[in-house]
């Protein structure tokens, strides 16, 4: 049927290709000419032949080609996605697609390509080795706000914990204590807002004050540890840190200038409101949004006052969001030619057999990148209260060779070939291969039965009645369960076939699925963060910032007001990140000392190398494959790409263009 389709569409496509082409042939057509013509005579004067010249004007018709006019074809992008944005406001929202469209009206000071940081709208990435970031001891005294040796602010008097700038925790006790303190310089690129009105540096300044604003519903994580934020000059920053906070992006500290000359007369709260900023904001990016028609469109018309107008760009005349929430619609849109761009948000990995299709058909490009986002099964290794450990089923997983021996017996790469058509890949860390912090020395697991069996003989897990299912040491069968969320096709796949690798090695794996309200609900209640669980799959987010921190012992969930027994020290809290319950102080020890480090120093390259190696070697989690990005776009579509460190696909609309001329 899709053939048929398919066909029926190129046979329309290959039809008006003719009609274009016949359109573009030069005409010969019939034209009229006037001209003056002098000639030589013969006429007979008083009875004596003479030869005289004569003018005359003619009229005649001659057949010519007529030109073709230069073309003028306007170059509008249709772009498509599933989804509407709640917010243009960049403070009232988080969606995706609301990202794309603000990519379009607003300029973005820095961006993360490729595992790397790169400036857009400041003169470059400030940085310590430059002298335009510094690091310098200065002295903190009883009141000051500071960064306490728990991580969190908190103002200075006695009894309260802090690290030196020796890196020493000492407790303070009135005498002041030299602190590690972090001072950036920003310069941003000279550009104009839509309505012409110049940007300055106090724009970004009257940003930060609206991020900080108490009822701005944005993380305040890095205003909380600001101890103050400044313009320097008409174009220029500064951010200084409060004593004792090592950011370790620092040269991200910056923040994108909001228009305070049309905005200044709202509160905080009124800004997640008002049309200006909700609906339709005045911004400093490539395009001028003209209108909003809900539930249908986004149109923008190319920013005339620009700054990079000098270099041609935008090269596109306007761009126009359509919202098609049926993704099977959006796609054939996209084939018909009524879109140009189809987003993530519209498309996954279900489709990819048939977009790849329609690129063999040459009737449309589908882009596929792996992201930052990797999926992963879970190891209960130290389960919290009366679940597991020896309590209610046996401790099946603390030792690290039953891990190691499970993580061979998964087929991952059966994984990313089956669901991802093998456009995806297997990662053996919380980073990919492709990561510059990617260390050498790394355990990469293969897919071996025979060993893996061999290993699990060795912990004296061992068949033997004869049933094909491995027991424990008091004869309970190896049978363990594996949960992960309801209505995910992806990990349906891959959790059956992870249930069928594990038989081959002797374990018996039962399924079963939460809606995912339940399944990441905090603990108690929460199975999978309440650590009652064997085997639990979902997701985290990595990033260019290696995520060790997940898997700190300090983050294992559990009452913060309760003392985790192999620790001695309180649990994380509900609402933390480590779920396993693992506990590794070399691995705390190496992830802790890199969080500490700024990059580009060996500490933070050599920690986070260990850090690696560690997980890698322990395999608290079965790290799986990274998800796909999945976006597609017409072949005459220029300068669109995808990138895994950079969500939105649209980070570059300002040079994307249309090829009108083929």
């Amino acid at each position: 049927m899709f053939t048929k389709k398919r066909f029926a569409l190129l046979v329309a496509a290959l039809t008006l290709g003719t009609l274009v082409l016949a359109a573009c042939q030069p005409q010969v057509v019939e034209v009229e000419v006037t001209r003056v013509v002098t000639e030589t005579v013969t006429e007979v004067v008083e009875g004596e032949t003479v030869e005289v010249e004569v003018t005359r004007v003619v009229t005649e018709e001659v057949m010519v080609e007529e030109e073709e006019p230069e073309s003028m074809a306007s170059k509008d992008l249709i772009i498509c996605m599933a989804q509407e944005p709640d917010t243009l406001y960049e403070w009232g929202g988080s969606m995706l697609v609301q990202t794309a469209v603000a990519h379009a009206i607003f300029e973005s000071e820095w961006t993360t390509l490729s595992y790397g940081y790169q400036a857009e709208g400041i003169e470059k990435m400030p940085s310590l080795a430059d002298g335009d970031a510094t690091l310098e001891s200065v002295e903190a005294n009883a009141g000051d706000t500071v960064l306490g040796a728990n991580g969190e602010p908190v103002t200075l008097e006695d009894g309260v914990e802090v690290i030196n700038s020796d890196g020493e925790t000492v407790v303070f006790d009135g005498t002041p204590v030299m602190m590690d303190q972090l001072t950036v310089n920003f310069t941003l690129r000279p550009r104009v807002w839509s309505d012409g009105e110049p940007v300055k540096a106090s724009d970004s300044v009257y940003a930060f004050n609206t991020v900080a604003d108490p009822d701005t519903p944005a993380s305040k994580f890095t205003t909380d540890r600001t101890a103050s934020y400044t313009a320097t000059g008409d174009l220029t920053t500064q951010w200084i840190g409060i004593p004792g906070f090592r950011d370790s992006t620092y040269f991200t500290n910056v923040w994108g200038p909001l228009p305070e000359h049309l905005w200044s007369g709202f509160s905080a709260a009124e800004l997640l409101e008002a049309e200006e900023s909700s609906r339709l904001p005045v911004g400093d990016g490539p395009f001028a949004i003209v209108e909003w028609n809900a539930g249908e469109s986004i149109s923008l018309v190319k920013n005339e006052n620009y700054y990079r107008a000098d270099e041609g760009l935008p090269y596109l005349d306007s761009v126009t969001y359509r919202f098609i929430p049926d993704t099977n619609a959006l796609v054939l849109s996209l084939l018909s030619g009524e879109c140009d761009i189809g987003t993530q948000d519209g498309m996954d990995v279900s489709q990819s057999e048939f977009l790849l299709q329609a690129e063999e058909q040459g009737q449309l490009t589908p882009y596929f990148q792996t992201g930052t986002v990797y999926e992963h099964i879970d190891f209960g290794i130290d389960s919290y209260g009366d679940y597991g450990d020896d309590i209610g089923r046996p401790d099946w997983f603390e030792d690290a060779r039953v891990r190691q021996a499970m993580t061979m017996c998964t087929d991952r790469q059966s994984m990313v070939d089956n669901i991802f058509f093998g456009k995806s890949e297997v990662i053996h860390t919380y980073i990919p291969s492709v990561h510059p912090l990617y260390p050498e020395g790394l355990t990469e697991w293969p897919f071996d039965v025979d060993q893996a069996n061999a290993l699990l003989d060795e912990v004296g897990f061992v068949d033997s009645d004869g049933d094909g299912i491995r027991e424990y040491t008091d004869g309970t069968p190896f049978s363990v369960t594996l949960g992960t969320t309801t209505g995910n096709e992806m990990r349906q796949q891959l959790t059956q076939i992870f249930k069928d690798n594990m038989l081959a090695c002797g374990i018996d794996i039962e399924l079963y699925y939460q809606p995912s309200s339940e399944w990441f609900a905090d603990g108690p209640d929460g199975v999978l963060f309440g650590r009652r669980f064997d085997l639990g799959e979902f997701a985290w987010l990595t990033g260019v910032e290696p995520s060790c921190s997940l898997y700190l012992s300090s983050q294992i969930t559990g009452p913060v007001d309760e003392i985790n027994p192999k620790t001695g020290t309180p649990f994380g809290g509900w609402g933390a990140s480590s779920n396993t319950g693992w506990v590794n102080q070399d691995f705390d020890d190496a992830c802790n000392a890199a969080l500490a480090s700024l990059p580009g120093t060996d500490a933070y390259v050599d920690n986070h190398a260990e850090a690696q190696r560690i997980f890698s070697e322990e395999v608290p989690v079965i790290p799986l494959f990274l998800r796909l990005k999945v976006a597609a776009a017409r072949n005459n579509v220029l300068n669109f790409s995808v990138d895994p460190t950079q969500n939105s696909e649209l980070y570059n609309l300002y040079e994307i263009d249309l090829d009108v001329e083929g």
